[in-house]
């Protein structure tokens, strides 16, 4: 195995409940309403289909106006917070670290947030984030995992990625590496991915096996 690469929300940390408060907020203050079901659909999707379904709620502004409004609400509250890593995860990352295993942060979230997750890691675990300012073609498109594959001058094929959503285990796949399913907010189909863990299952050893 070459490098492991993982999502971010739903698989490192858990940080969609301060985006859809972000959203909720976003969209109240332009006189809609952002609900539960707005926020699974646009999971695991891009920050673009995000900023349209705010359009539909009536947030009227820019997509890069909106982006900025919607990211500086979550900066804010992530301010006074420390990156709290899923159950599992630390454990995990100080095992890669210690087998000095190449690892990337995937996401189609912003990379300035996913840097701050990466940068709780193990010094040196994460060597590269792809976020959406480095991407033009997000998940389900296999754009991010090869580009992320590229940055770390590894073979997709002899890589395994980290999922919790169909359109990341899509596009991971597409990308041609191995992918473990871990449990998130929407249902993975069963056909896709190569292996399911909980999150507290995941080691390297384990990982490891999916690359024969």
């Amino acid at each position: 195995m070459q490098a492991i690469f993982f999502d971010h929300d739903g698989t490192l940390v858990d940080t969609e409940p301060v985006w859809a408060a972000a959203k909720a907020e976003l969209a109240a203050e332009h006189g809609g309403v952002w609900t539960e079901q707005d926020t699974l659909d646009c999971l695991g999707l891009s920050m673009k289909f995000t900023l349209d379904r705010l359009r539909e709620r009536g947030v009227d502004l820019p997509d890069s106006e909106m982006n900025d409004a919607l990211v500086a609400k979550v900066h804010s509250a992530l301010a006074t917070q420390s990156v709290e890593f899923l159950p599992g995860i630390a454990p995990l990352l100080e095992q890669i670290a210690r087998a000095d295993i190449p690892a990337a942060v995937v996401t189609n979230a912003t990379t300035a947030i996913a840097q701050r997750t990466a940068n709780a890691a193990p010094a040196g675990v994460f060597r590269a984030v792809i976020g959406n300012e480095q991407t033009t073609h997000p998940k389900p498109d296999p754009q991010p995992y090869l580009l992320a594959a590229q940055k770390l001058d590894v073979d997709p094929a002899l890589c395994v990625a980290i999922e919790d959503s169909p359109s990341g285990v899509r596009s991971a796949s597409a990308a041609g590496m191995r992918v473990i399913v871990v449990p998130g907010e929407l249902q993975v189909p069963d056909e896709l991915g190569d292996a399911r863990f909980k999150h507290e299952e995941l080691s390297v050893e384990a990982i490891s096996a999916l690359i024969p």
